[in-house]
């Protein structure tokens, strides 16, 4: 599995991500839009030597990128709540590897991003709060999608 975050704003929530894609065993987390790169204190205060050891990239451009991998045969995911979300538990692997797109923390991911993935996914959420930070949700979303 792989992993795109998108114009996250936190540099302690890069560094939370690079910590989980580390312990789920990504391959590769592309750091897209205005999400920092290492190497930053901030990052590396949380990451403790993830964002050192997972392979990552910085990309400035998602429609881009999207494009490539598609071409590389990759499936393509968004982690979003709302219309046309699929709860994550049940969603079904395709035989090809998936990335997985995480968007700004309060906006989430633009219109014209859903319109070019493959599967929405959201995480089911039973209490009144219908939302997560995107780095406990980059890491449940890790998590469900590993165990598959």
């Amino acid at each position: 599995m792989h992993l795109i975050a998108h114009n996250i704003r936190s540099l302690h929530n890069v560094g939370a991500i690079f910590r989980s894609a580390d312990a789920f065993g990504i391959k590769k987390l592309w750091l897209t839009g205005y999400t920092a790169a290492p190497p930053r204190p901030e990052i590396a205060k949380v990451a403790l030597g993830s964002d050192q050891r997972v392979a990552w990239e910085k990309r400035e451009d998602l429609d881009d990128l999207i494009k490539e991998l598609r071409i590389q045969g990759f499936s393509i995911a968004a982690l979003e709540t709302g219309k046309g979300s699929i709860p994550i538990n049940n969603f079904h692997h395709p035989a090809m590897e998936t990335v997985l797109i995480l968007g700004n923390e309060v906006e989430g991911l633009e219109p014209r991003i859903l319109e070019q993935v493959d599967n929405i996914l959201a995480i089911p959420m039973l209490g009144k709060k219908q939302s997560l930070n995107v780095s406990v949700a980059a890491g449940i979303a890790m998590f469900s999608l590993t165990q598959k």
